[in-house]
This record gives C-alpha cells, sequence and structure tokens, in this order.
C-alpha cells in the first residue's frame, strides 16, 4: 500500500505520517532526504527527530531506490519527503529527463513494496508564479514528480489545516 501525503507547507503532512506509522503494529523505518546545508536546516532536522518515535532513520538525499531496496519489505516505510529529494538531485545537476525516470522508477518500487509505503511531499504550484528561471524549473519537476508518484499510488491525500481530502483520478469520476 504506497500513501501519497501532499500539501502546502505546515499543512499537516509529516505529522500525519507519523501518526499513521505510531498506528502501524509492525516495524517502521524513516527515510529522510534532507540534507543539513546550513544552521537553519540542522535546526529543523533536529526539531523534526526529536518530534518522532526512535524509529531507524535512513538518510537518503537522493538514493531513495537504493534505500528502499535495503529496508525489510513487512516495515512501514515512511518518506519524508520528496520535495527535498528533488531539489537534492537539481542541485546535483541532474538533468530534468534523469530525475522523471529516477523519480518514475522509485515510485514503481514503493509501489511494488509488500510493507506499506507513506510519501510526503509539498504541492508548490498552488502559490504565487515563480519569479525566476530556477524556481519556475523547480515548480515543474516537482509537480511532474508528484503526478507519477500520485499515479503510483493506492490513495492519495491532499492536507490543508491537518485535515485531508481523497486525491482522486479525475477519469474515474469522469467515467
Amino acid at each position: 500500500m504506497l500513501t501519497l501525503l501532499v500539501g502546502g507547507a505546515r499543512s499537516g503532512k509529516s505529522d500525519l505520517a507519523v501518526r499513521m506509522g505510531e498506528r502501524h503494529t509492525g516495524g517502521v523505518t524513516f527515510v529522510a532526504t534532507a540534507q543539513r546545508f546550513d544552521d537553519d536546516m540542522s535546526a529543523r532536522i533536529s526539531r523534526h527527530r526529536s518530534e518522532r518515535p526512535t524509529w531507524p532513520t535512513v538518510e537518503a538525499p537522493v538514493e531513495l531506490r537504493r534505500a528502499l531496496a535495503d529496508i525489510a519489505d513487512d516495515e512501514l516505510v515512511i518518506i519524508d519527503c520528496l520535495t527535498l529529494w528533488v531539489s537534492n538531485m537539481m542541485l546535483d545537476e541532474w538533468a530534468d529527463a534523469a530525475v522523471a525516470e529516477y523519480s518514475a522508477a522509485t515510485a514503481d518500487a514503493a509501489a511494488s513494496r509488500s510493507g506499506p509505503t507513506v510519501v510526503v511531499t509539498n504541492e508548490v504550484g498552488l502559490g504565487i508564479h515563480p519569479a525566476n528561471e530556477l524556481g519556475r524549473r523547480f515548480r515543474d519537476l516537482l509537480g511532474r514528480v508528484n503526478s507519477q508518484w500520485a499515479a503510483a499510488a493506492d490513495r492519495s491525500l491532499f492536507l490543508i489545516a491537518g485535515r485531508a481530502l481523497l486525491v482522486h483520478d479525475p477519469w474515474e469520476l469522469l467515467s
């Protein structure tokens, strides 16, 4: 079961993912994509760690597919988050096509696990149009990655103010 949690910043995505992990009766592994680039990110990472149980944490800023392959299939996996994962690949100068290809393969790997996987990502397309080319590229690329993961997911939830809306494939509603 692959569950995608998508929403804006501070919408409750990570909190819900942690609560899902706490309710899981088996083991939980947390996969973090954040990198300690500066003092602010170090503080954010420390705060996030203190807000969740002491589950094993795998740091996978880019090699997410490899990290998934190394986790027992019966564990619940929480991936937090695709937003930073995409930005990490951009910082490593991946071409957009390579990001999309790796993302599709990784989403398929997550969906094919026998254990549940919960994935957190931001929706960045609802805000102000980015003022520069890099911002527009990031918004567009993350939008494509989010679409890939939503297509692979068994269920997708859109989080707003700690509340969730079920996101449907539009063709299911139009049929």
